[in-house]
C-alpha cells in the first residue's frame, strides 16, 4: 500500500528506489535487531533458550513490519522533501542514487533506534515472537510512535506527516 504522506510527496522515483529495497532493508533491520539484543542482553555469549530461540530465528514474515517501513520511508522523504530530480554527476541512474542513500540512512536509524530497548523489544514481538505474541498491534503502535518521537513529526490520519511543534 503506497500513500501520499504529506502534499509535496511527489519524488516518485525515491519513492520506487524505497519499495524496491523493502524486503532487504527489513531482513537488515532484523538482524541489526537481533545482534543489539545479543550484545546488550548477553555479551559474553552464552545461550539459553530463549536466546537461542532469537539467535536462530529465520525471517520468514515482514509483513507486521510494512507499515513501520512505510512510515520510515514517509519521514525521510518529508524530511528530504526538496530532493526533487537534481544532477548527478557521477554517471549514475537517480534511482541507483537514491537506493544508496536510503540504505545507508535506514541502516544508520535503525541503529540509532536500537539504543533504544523498546524498540528492540518491539521488533522481536513483531518478528521471532509473532506467533506468541497476541499484541502485535500494540508493538507495531509502539515502533511507529517511538520512530515518530524521534524525528518530531506527527502522523495524522488525514493530515498525513505533520512537523510537531516544540515548547
Amino acid at each position: 500500500m503506497v500513500r501520499k504522506f504529506f502534499p509535496l510527496d511527489k519524488n516518485y522515483l525515491l519513492e520506487e528506489a524505497q519499495l524496491s529495497l523493502q524486503e532487504k532493508l527489513l531482513t537488515r533491520l532484523v538482524e541489526i535487531v537481533k545482534n543489539a539484543f545479543a550484545q546488550k542482553t548477553n555479551p559474553l555469549g552464552l545461550l539459553d533458550d530463549f536466546g537461542l530461540k532469537i539467535k536462530n530465528y529465520q525471517v520468514n514474515n515482514l509483513k507486521p513490519l510494512h507499515n513501520f517501513y512505510q512510515n520510515t520511508c514517509g519521514v525521510y522523504r518529508f524530511k528530504n522533501s526538496n530532493n526533487q530530480l537534481e544532477f548527478v554527476w557521477d554517471g549514475r541512474e537517480h534511482l541507483e542514487k537514491y537506493k544508496e542513500e536510503w540504505s545507508m540512512v535506514f541502516v544508520g536509524w535503525v541503529n540509532e533506534f536500537c539504543k533504544q530497548e523498546l524498540f528492540v523489544q518491539a521488533v522481536l514481538d513483531l518478528t521471532v515472537f509473532l506467533p506468541e505474541n497476541r499484541h502485535a498491534e500494540l508493538a507495531e503502535n509502539r515502533m511507529n510512535n517511538f520512530m515518530l518521537r524521534q524525528f518530531e513529526i506527527k502522523l495524522h490520519k488525514t493530515k498525513g506527516l505533520v512537523a510537531m511543534k516544540v515548547a
